[in-house]
């Protein structure tokens, strides 16, 4: 079920990578917005914003963890590409034991800090109590997170996108079905919803490992999974954590922007959860290209085939650009159907209408960054990933908090802040991306 991505038509590859992640996280996205809509409907809109309010935190957790899976899964990468199975599976092992003890020393860290972090974002009193509760059983949940994202990250590494997806769509429609039997049937509110979600991810976590030990033959390494090889734990770090921070700085943004949105009222706090979920749907595919272009630039680095790794970095630009052009379209004029899947209250889906359809306009800078980002991860070159989406978070935050803050702008004001960030990100990596083309490491 592994892909050496070292040879072949390129572009082809790449689109056959790209596709079954998309399906995964679109199953996912389903049962996150599946979730809003039975939260919302069959509970209240207190509910509703409490959910959303919560997200961004949970997301920064999962993120924090993807991270690391993303950094080790690199290396992975590599030493598939240049067929050095021994270091490969001592990566593999390495990364396991460490992001094991890892994971669940983090897990403790975010049921403490839940109140408090809430509580730092503004979040209203009369949702407080929801949003601590609904978050405490999700990251009691984070062990199995990180092993789905680590056996999911290490099969994409191997060029194999389609086994994980399979597990994430049983785990997703399990979900939604766990929802509607945790609320609807027993009553249990939005602690029914953040179990069904921790239930799923077990499950899922658990298939995806017994899959691996009947179908993956350089995966079964039995007695070689308790091996812990420290010279290889450096690296390990170094690109895990890299990837981590990244992630969890734009995330990091995000709980900024929701701490301005919240400021701004439980109908606005409503409708930007709701749009916020489009959002990602629309988001995600740009960034499953960029994972794409990485893993195929990654394997060919590591067979030395730099003419490839360059070839494979303007496919995925093109691939890039054609789906920003037709996210943009989708979402710009299919903008109030969409809402209204998510609340019936005329104010919140107005506003939710309007951040949708704004934001939609700068589909395409997206588009650009998540496949420059997913370049320079291919070529190791992780330090830039993370300077330039901590430069993007700083933009969208600063611009968010002076339009909102200070202007006193409607809803309007975070698209605008998101377009902000994009072009702070884009004017530090385009001159980076030419020298690095210029000197052929492209």
């Amino acid at each position: 079920m592994t892909q050496n991505m070292t040879s072949g038509p390129i572009t082809p590859q790449l689109v056959r990578f790209t596709v079954p992640l998309v399906l995964g996280n679109l199953f996912q996205l389903t049962y996150n917005a599946a979730d809003s809509v039975i939260v919302g409907r069959l509970v209240g809109e207190d509910a509703l914003a409490a959910v959303g309010t919560s997200n961004p935190l949970m997301t920064l957790a999962i993120l924090f963890i993807n991270g690391m899976c993303l950094g080790a899964g690199i290396l992975v990468s590599t030493a598939f590409g240049a067929g050095d199975y021994g270091r490969l599976e001592k990566q593999v092992s390495t990364t396991a034991i460490a992001g094991g003890v890892f994971s669940l020393a983090f897990s403790l860290l975010c049921i403490l800090l839940a109140t408090p972090l809430l509580q730092l974002m503004q979040v209203p009193a009369e949702v407080l109590p929801i949003a601590s509760s609904y978050l405490r059983v999700v990251f009691a949940g984070l062990i199995f997170t990180f092993f789905y994202n680590f056996l999911a990250a290490t099969l994409r590494a191997l060029g194999d996108s389609q086994s994980a997806l399979y597990f994430l769509m049983l785990s997703a429609v399990l979900n939604i079905f766990g929802d509607l039997f945790c609320i609807a049937v027993m009553g249990w509110g939005v602690e029914g919803a953040a179990l069904s979600t921790v239930a799923s991810e077990a499950l899922c976590c658990l298939c995806c490992a017994v899959y691996i030990q009947i179908r993956v033959p350089v995966l079964r390494l039995g007695k070689k999974w308790l091996v812990f090889e420290p010279s290889l734990l450096r690296q390990t770090v170094s690109y895990g954590w890299t990837t981590a921070m990244q992630q969890g700085t734009v995330q990091l943004g995000k709980l900024a922007v929701q701490a301005v949105v919240n400021t701004m009222g439980v109908s606005a706090m409503a409708a930007f959860t709701a749009a916020s979920r489009v959002d990602d749907f629309a988001y995600t595919p740009q960034q499953n290209i960029g994972h794409a272009m990485t893993t195929l630039m990654a394997q060919n680095r590591g067979a030395g085939n730099s003419d490839r790794v360059r070839k494979g970095f303007l496919a995925g630009m093109r691939v890039e650009a054609v789906y920003g052009l037709l996210i943009m379209a989708v979402c710009f004029f299919g903008a109030d159907p969409i809402i209204r899947l998510f609340a019936d209250d005329p104010e919140v889906v107005d506003l939710g209408v309007r951040f949708l359809r704004l934001v939609s306009l700068f589909y395409l800078f997206p588009s650009a960054t998540n496949g420059i980002q997913g370049g320079f991860r291919g070529i190791g070159k992780l330090q830039i990933t993370f300077n330039s989406s901590l430069l993007n978070m700083g933009g969208r935050v600063a611009a968010a908090a002076l339009l909102v803050l200070v202007f006193h702008m409607d809803i309007e004001a975070l698209p605008w802040s998101y377009g902000v960030g994009w072009v702070c990100m884009l004017i530090y990596e385009l001159p980076l991306l030419f020298r690095l083309m210029k000197n052929k490491e492209f």
